[in-house]
């Protein structure tokens, strides 16, 4: 299953910060609505506050003047009546301190005025917000009236003009200061304003929540995208790990034979201008000598395990194995073609190497055969050479020929010791080896004769003490084989190296030398018993050095080429892996 990311479950900082930030102006813009609205109402109450009692003033003053000119019948109605009559004024209305109404004019609800009793007990002016008969809204204003002033000269006089003034209603016993004036003053242009404030503040506000989720959406689909793309580059990866993971090469292909990508083993398959191999077509791969891959592809067909031969920019022939199949699209249209190419060198190698130890033990069989039936001859004609070397004097040549005799005769018996070690070689003797010393023993044995042939010896012992479980005196044997070989390899002045180090797992040493190296063919058939380039040689020394290192569950790596010198790693366990000498008894 492809791994999801982990974004598309959480909001990012970014939202979260426009998110706070949107409500945030949201309770700003909610605060400064509500203070201005606030505000305005307090500056209407007190504009209307301020009208009313003018308005109040001016009554008191007129109908002081009124009744100083002596003016008769109802003329307090009458000035109610006529002041009421602005279009701003609601209604006025004037009560005595028992609460009748001496006059009113103007719209409002019946009833519907501030109690006399409170109005009269206060000396500031009482205000208070109401609707008038129809529901329009007012703003009540309400004061003590009092038109006759209480330093006025002729007291009596202004109380009885008052009386013919104020009219049938009002009563000649009332007493000074004893009446109420109520103004009512339409609040429609204020309440206009207001809405029309609060109704600009609506339109802040829903243009402010537009923005908001216009920005809110637009970071959402921005995130959507990031998450998207971060989930694309999580399956593009996770893709690139799986095939990379392949222990096969993979490549695609376009319509076109061009490559499109090829994974790591391919690379390492074809060699490192596998990496420079996308966009180019698949001969630039795989070459064009003896390599079919894309003439097949060309062609159009589909094959599995097909096994061709592909030659490598340093002149390496690889053996593969190759599948092909058709990429179609959803439609069914062709996009391409898929290649798996499986590196066969190793399976080769271990074909060879299971080949070599199947002739191996069936010749380690026949030595063992041939070397019983011909060392019992040989004891035979030993016995005679040195019987007729006693017999020297009667012929004068007679001893020099025993002599040469016995010669051959150990020397066959050497060979056949040899091969009788070789078809039956003894168990292992394992025990706790320092590497180091084992080295350094090995070439203090040899170190003489390499000197005296005029080659310059190195010996790269480990830094550090490292410890593992073989057979010395066999591990010996191999690196004195080893190194003879290589002293036979090379000419006076060359140079042979004898090193070792120590891995997690295993150890290695190896020999290395600046000699005459080994030819492909050579190389394939070094381990073979009595394989040799040499006159003298018996072609049995690697063959035992292979044997030896199979005994402790190693293996052996070969560099070498013509003229160039020779490489040769053992690898071997640290842990002893024991297995039987072939030839040996189940």
């Amino acid at each position: 299953m492809i791994p999801t990311s982990q974004q598309s479950k959480k909001l990012s900082l970014p939202a979260l910060g426009f998110i706070l930030a949107g409500i945030i102006l949201a309770m700003i813009l909610g605060v400064f609505t509500w203070r201005n609205l606030d505000r305005e109402e307090r500056i209407m109450e007190n504009f209307l506050r301020e009208e009313g009692l003018t308005l109040i003033r001016a009554f008191e003053a007129g109908a002081r003047t009124s009744m100083m000119m002596n003016w008769e019948g109802n003329s307090l109605a009458t000035l109610v009546r006529e002041t009421a009559r602005t279009d701003s004024i609601a209604y006025i209305v004037i009560a005595d301190a028992s609460g009748r109404l001496l006059t009113a004019a103007g719209e409002r609800r019946d009833g519907e005025i501030l109690s006399v009793t409170q109005v009269l007990a206060q000396d500031q002016p009482l205000t208070r917000r109401t609707n008038d008969a129809v529901g329009r809204g007012v703003f009540e204003v309400a004061k003590g009236f009092n038109p006759i002033l209480p330093e006025t000269v002729g007291r009596e006089e202004m109380m009885g003009r008052w009386q013919r003034w104020c009219g049938m209603g009002c009563v000649s016993d009332e007493q000074e200061g004893r009446r109420a004036i109520f103004v009512g003053l339409y609040t429609a242009e204020f309440e206009a304003a207001q809405d029309e404030d609060l109704r600009q503040s609506l339109l802040m506000g829903g243009l402010l929540l537009l923005l908001g989720s216009t920005g809110f959406y637009f970071l959402f689909l921005s995130q959507q995208a990031q998450v998207t793309k971060n989930t694309l580059a999580n399956m593009e990866l996770y893709t690139r790990n799986v095939i990379d993971s392949v222990p096969a090469g993979l490549i695609t292909l376009d319509n076109q034979g061009r490559i499109v990508s090829l994974n790591d083993k391919a690379q390492g398959i074809f060699g490192k201008q596998g990496e420079a191999a996308e966009g180019k077509l698949l001969e630039a791969l795989t070459g064009t000598e003896r390599c079919e891959i894309a003439l097949l592809v060309r062609e159009g067909r589909e094959f599995v395990e097909r096994p061709m031969e592909c030659q490598r920019p340093d002149g390496e022939s690889v053996p593969v194995k190759v599948s092909a199949s058709r990429l179609t699209g959803r439609d069914g249209e062709p996009l391409g073609t898929v290649l798996m190419v499986r590196d066969m060198r190793e399976i080769r190698a271990m074909e060879e190497a299971l080949e070599r130890s199947r002739r191996l033990a069936a010749l380690g069989r026949m030595a063992a055969g041939i070397a019983h039936e011909i060392r019992n001859p040989l004891g035979t004609l030993r016995g005679f050479a040195q019987y007729f070397a006693k017999l020297g004097g009667k012929d004068s040549q007679a001893e020099e020929y025993s002599e040469l005799m016995v010669g051959e005769v150990d020397r066959l018996n050497r060979i056949i010791s040899a091969l009788l070690q070789f078809a039956r070689p003894r168990e292992l003797e394992p025990a706790e080896v320092n590497l180091g010393d084992l080295i350094r023993r090995t070439a203090r044995l040899l170190q003489d004769d390499l000197e005296a042939r005029g080659l310059n010896f190195q010996l790269d012992p480990p830094a550090e003490t490292i410890l593992f479980t073989a057979d010395a005196d066999l591990l010996t044997q191999v690196l004195i084989n080893l190194l003879q070989n290589a002293q036979l390899a090379t000419e006076s002045g060359g140079e042979i190296r004898l090193g070792a180090s120590g891995q997690e797992t295993d150890i290695r040493f190896w020999v290395e030398d600046t000699g005459k190296g080994m030819t492909s063919e050579e190389q394939f058939r070094m381990f073979d018993p009595f394989f040799t380039t040499r006159k003298t040689g018996t072609g049995l020394g690697l063959a035992m050095v292979h044997q030896i290192v199979e005994q402790h569950g190693g293996h052996i790596n070969v560099e070498s080429m013509p003229e160039k010198g020779t490489r040769v790693e053992i690898i071997l366990p640290r842990e002893l892996v024991h297995r039987k000498g072939i030839g040996s008894s189940a």
